[in-house]
């Protein structure tokens, strides 16, 4: 039996390549990896909706961590394993906190099939950076007029966009107003010019996504490798019996990481899974 029997995988950065591409190599090495028994989960910031097609070479039975470790799916049936919940106090005081500050929240929902991911109070951005998200996602939202107080209850995370500056002074801002009650942090998707704050409830990240299925496969945290390559995946990488880090990770992600692949670009996950299976 393998050392390692859980091997969970960030998606940009790490699974697919910069042009967005899960190549062939990387596709045969995890087929290699889960003939051996190594389970395969891939966990990221993602929308689940923006996920599936990734499942698909690799075979369904691959669970989804989407939303930073807020949304988990089993891709058969999209059936939900589990959602984040905010303390309804929390979830409006963040919201309103976010409006009060000039930004625009977005609010994702466990709302897939209805045809839809988010809630926004409205589609009038203010800034060039929520004008390109709500440009690239003109029917992934819906806009609840009553968002601010009265937020329908399958929210299980937050995010707004702006510039670097303007997400870090967020940030520090929101933990400020709600200290202990949120989880967040500062990342930029490769999609997108702007930067996102991402909001979840305390506690909730991909690593505590993970760690909830690996307890029910009998999996000790020991048999867990994390790869990854932002700002999100430190808390994985950091947990993991094995914590590796993209040659194109974040220098504050190799830094927590054990141990660092070659990058995406150069099927950095190939040498990944050569490790495991050695």
């Amino acid at each position: 039996m393998p050392r390692y029997r859980l091997l969970a995988i960030d998606i940009d950065g790490t699974l697919v390549n910069s042009h967005n591409e899960l190549t062939d190599a990387t596709c045969t090495a995890l087929c290699r990896a889960m003939a051996a028994g190594i389970r395969v989960v891939l966990a990221t910031g993602r929308r689940y909706s923006h996920t599936l097609h990734l499942v698909e070479p690799l075979g369904l039975d691959v669970p989804l961590v989407t939303a930073s470790g807020a949304l988990v799916k089993d891709p058969v049936g999209h059936r939900t394993l589990y959602r984040a919940r905010f303390e309804p106090e929390v979830l409006r005081c963040a919201l309103r906190a976010l409006d009060e500050l000039g930004f625009c929240p977005i609010a994702c929902a466990d709302t897939f099939h209805q045809g839809f991911d988010f809630y926004t109070c409205s589609r009038e951005a203010e800034s060039e950076e929520l004008a390109e998200y709500f440009r690239l996602n003109p029917t992934a939202g819906r806009v609840n007029a009553r968002l601010l107080d009265a937020p329908p209850a399958d929210i299980f995370c937050l995010f707004t966009l702006g510039t670097q500056e303007q997400m870090l002074r967020l940030e520090v801002e929101l933990n400020g107003r709600l200290p202990g009650k949120l989880h967040t942090h500062v990342l930029r998707s490769p999609l997108y010019v702007g930067y996102m704050c991402e909001m979840a409830p305390a506690g909730v990240t991909k690593w505590s996504a993970i760690r909830r299925l690996a307890r029910q496969w009998r999996i000790t945290d020991a048999e867990i490798c994390a790869v990854g390559d932002d700002v999100n995946d430190i808390p994985m990488i950091q947990a993991a019996g094995l914590g590796v880090a993209m040659g194109n990770a974040l220098p504050s992600v190799k830094a927590a990481a054990a141990r660092i692949a070659p990058t995406h670009d150069n099927n950095g996950l190939v040498e990944v899974v050569e490790w495991l299976l050695a």
